[in-house]
Order: C-alpha cells, then sequence, then structure tokens
C-alpha cells in the first residue's frame, strides 16, 4: 500500500452498522501506516426511496412493491454520476476502493476506469434467495461485476452469476475499545443513563442487588453529574450533555430488570413485535421493564422508512393495556455527538438483564455482538448472521420464527427468573465474540483481500 490510499465509500456517515464499523476499524489501518480515508455520497430522497427497496428486496422483502425499471436504472446512474466529481477529487489511479452496500456500488465500473483497484463489499442478504433477491441482483449485477473483487459477510448471501473466484466472505467485526464497546464499570453506566435521562430518581439510581454487585452514587441529577464520563477515541475524556428522549407512560424505575432492544427504526427490526411479546408473554409479577431504543427517528440520512416506523411503533405502544404499556419505554438515543450516543449504547446495554434482537429479516446484526461482548445474555431470531453469532444453549437462546411471541417471552422469562443461567450464558458469548468478533481478525481478512486484489 504504500503510495496507495484505502478509501471507503458508503451513503451514511451516522447510524447503521457501516457507519459504526468505519468509524472505529479506520483507526486501526492509520496506526498500521496505511493511508486511510472515508468518502459518504449525498443522494436525494428519490435515490434513498429506490435504495431502500433494494435493501428490502436483498433481504427477500417485497419492501414498498415498487418497480426496478428503467426509470429507476437512470435515478440510479444519475445520482451517483452526480458525485462522480467528488469523488474522482480524491481518489486517485492505483489507490484501492472499498464500496459498502448497494447504494454506491454503482460507482464501480466508474472508478475502475480512472484506475482504482475496487472492492464491494455486500452486508445484507437472504438466508434463502427468492424472486425478491433476484430481482435485486438483476438490477445490480452489472455494477457488481465490474468490481475487482466481493465481499458477503455470510456465505448464503453470494449472488448467483457472481464470478466465485472474485469472491469472498468475511464477516464483520466490533471495536473493543470503541465508546460502544469500551469496558463500563456498574458505577459508571449507571451514572451515564441517569445523565442521559433515561431514569432520575430524587436519590439518583436507587442500589441494585444482582449479577455486578450493589447499586450506585447517591445524589445524581440527571445531567448535572460530572462523573457521566466515557472515553473518547482519540483518549480525551466525554461528558453526557444530550438528552435520550423517552416515550412512555410513566418513568422507568432503575432497579426493575431490564430488557432491551437497541437498532434502527427499521420495520424488518420488528419493534412492535417485540413490545407486543413483552406485553403478551413476560408476566408482570416479573417486573421487567422494556426500553426499545434507537437513534432520533430523522437522523439517520439513508433510511426514509424511519420516522414512518417509528410512528407505528408509537401506534402499537399506545394500542397496548394500560399495565403493559406502563412497563414499555422508546428511547430515542440524541446524535448530537456520535461518541455520546456509543456510550449510552454501551450503558444501556450493560445495564440490561436481558437483550432482545428480534429481527424479521437480518445481513448480520452486530448489535447482538456487542451485546455479547458485554456479557449479557441474548434472545434473538435464528436468521441472517445472528445465527452464526449465538450458539443456541451456549452463547444466547435463537427463536426460529420471528412470529413466534410465546417462544420469546417464555426465553426472555427464564433468563430473568434464572440467574445462574444468565450469567452462564453470558460469559460464554463474551468468550466467543474474543474469538470471533474482534477488529483484528476482521482487518487482517481485508489486508489479505486487497493483497490479494493488487498483485493478481
Amino acid at each position: 500500500m504504500e503510495g496507495r490510499t484505502l478509501f471507503h465509500v458508503n451513503s451514511t456517515a451516522t447510524g447503521g452498522g457501516v457507519a459504526e464499523l468505519l468509524s472505529s476499524v479506520l483507526g486501526y489501518l492509520l496506526g498500521a501506516n496505511i493511508q486511510s480515508r472515508w468518502l459518504v455520497v449525498e443522494g436525494t430522497e428519490d435515490f434513498f426511496v429506490l435504495t431502500k427497496r433494494i435493501h428490502h428486496l436483498l433481504h427477500g422483502k417485497e419492501g414498498d412493491a415498487g418497480d426496478l425499471g428503467p426509470a429507476e436504472a437512470q435515478l440510479y446512474t444519475s445520482a451517483l454520476t452526480a458525485e462522480l466529481p467528488s469523488v474522482s477529487a480524491h481518489v486517485k489511479p492505483g489507490d484501492v476502493v472499498i464500496l459498502h452496500d448497494p447504494q454506491v456500488v454503482g460507482l464501480a465500473p466508474h472508478l475502475r476506469e480512472m484506475g482504482a483497484s475496487v472492492i464491494w463489499n455486500c452486508h445484507v442478504g437472504a438466508d434463502v434467495a427468492n424472486g425478491e433477491c433476484r430481482r435485486a441482483w438483476e438490477f445490480l449485477l452489472p455494477a457488481t461485476s465490474s468490481a475487482h473483487a466481493q465481499v458477503f459477510s455470510r456465505a448464503q448471501y453470494v449472488w448467483e452469476g457472481l464470478n466465485r473466484e472474485k469472491v469472498v466472505v468475511i464477516p464483520p467485526c466490533i471495536d473493543a475499545f470503541s465508546p460502544k464497546n469500551q469496558a463500563l464499570d456498574p458505577d459508571q453506566a449507571r451514572r451515564i443513563l441517569a445523565a442521559s435521562g433515561l431514569f432520575v430518581t430524587p436519590g439518583g439510581p436507587e442500589g441494585r442487588e444482582g449479577r455486578e454487585g450493589p447499586g450506585g452514587p447517591e445524589g445524581l441529577d440527571g445531567r448535572s453529574d460530572e462523573k457521566a464520563t466515557f472515553t473518547r477515541i482519540d483518549g480525551s475524556v466525554g461528558k453526557v450533555r444530550h438528552a435520550v428522549r423517552v416515550l412512555g407512560t410513566s418513568a422507568l424505575p432503575p432497579e426493575a430488570p431490564l430488557v432491551t432492544q437497541i437498532s434502527r427504526w427499521d420495520p424488518l427490526k420488528d419493534h412492535a413485535g417485540v413490545a407486543k411479546f413483552f406485553a403478551e408473554a413476560v408476566p408482570p409479577e416479573v417486573g421487567a421493564h422494556l426500553v426499545l431504543a434507537g437513534p432520533s427517528p430523522d437522523a439517520v440520512a439513508d433510511d426514509p422508512e424511519s420516522v414512518a416506523t417509528f410512528d407505528e411503533l408509537g401506534t402499537c405502544i399506545a394500542s397496548l393495556p394500560e399495565e403493559a404499556r406502563s412497563r414499555v419505554h422508546v428511547a430515542c438515543l440524541p446524535m448530537d455527538d456520535i461518541e455520546e450516543n456509543a456510550a449510552i449504547v454501551n450503558a444501556l446495554q450493560r445495564y440490561s438483564d436481558v437483550v432482545v434482537q428480534k429481527s424479521l429479516a437480518e445481513g448480520f446484526g452486530l448489535t447482538v455482538a456487542e451485546a455479547m461482548w458485554k456479557g449479557r445474555p441474548t434472545v434473538a431470531t435464528s436468521i441472517g448472521g445472528i445465527q452464526d453469532q449465538i450458539s443456541h444453549g451456549l452463547t444466547g437462546v435463537l427463536i426460529d420464527d420471528p412470529e413466534d411471541s410465546r417462544a420469546f417471552g417464555k426465553a426472555v422469562t427464564d433468563l430473568l427468573c434464572d440467574r445462574d443461567l444468565s450469567n452462564d450464558l453470558g460469559r460464554a458469548a463474551h468468550r466467543s465474540v474474543v474469538d470471533n468478533f474482534l477488529a483484528p481478525r476482521y482487518l487482517g481478512q481485508y489486508l489479505e483481500l486487497v493483497e490479494t486484489v493488487l498483485t493478481a
């Protein structure tokens, strides 16, 4: 890579797994003296509606049932052509460019003509290909095939029609040292959550006996707590200054057992399904509360469905019985400071008794690995990359049918009531992430691929 720059290109700087992955792993490359840059395309609203349609189709879902015809091809090409002057101002012949997901793969032919080596990384797919998948493949295949190599996060996601000699499977990773995954002691996690406003009581978070020992300090009064700190990527100390917007009919008791699902507001994450199974199948006498957390719904530039999905979730929760509504809380996490946002997610996962990921479809779902890294027992759908991360009964619990509310409810209830089982699963989960899903493994595989492309 001497004399070359390694570029990553995607469609949003914040929100979603790719943006989080890039914000963490690029530092490792720079630390290894590999010149690295990150470019983000600026598409139109119509462009992102189209690419969200493709996103659903690649998952094998119908999405908005819209067309992928000549008009859509023209829209897609025009939007990316408008980005070429900005891209060409940075990328030079001999550079290596990694394009992430369907939003930007249309740049591949142009970058190759410019003399760059091009790798396309597809982070999404379906366990079993169907007609919806093939519609998206046909639409994108000319651009995809022009890349020097194609990377998929799972072998099951590899498309038909590609040259298999150019295909590599590289699962994604988490960064153990990022604000989202760095070590937090229980006191620090409680202070971060209280300072964010997720829960505030007159005397601060109550002492909660349990897996992590006695409760935290007295006297927290929300965002005035100067000890609600985390370590930023550059090593400086960050403080929680922005508030979580919490929607719920009652306050979240800091001493209550906590079940969480954290993901952006995408219909494939099935937040409403989580609320329903929690209300119907987790007995009130367990005393647990549910937090459904995600970024502010208008903060993810490349996801036009966020606001509608969030509004539908509100309607769903409003329809629940009053007792159930009092135990369900929706948290919009502030996006003003991305590292602060990550620290709040970190604290929320570490404070949780059980983490859920009830996806209807999933590319890889690194939220699961994040929870496992923190030793949290996790209940998730046996779908997509989730099943690559959890070994059922050993490092977590997998539910085969995402619509089986009773199974989800029973699994969550069992873990809330059996602390020994929860702790055993959590410890095994952490060990699994150490072995399989940290940055050195991911970057090592990627650099091997870059070397192969450059010496071919």
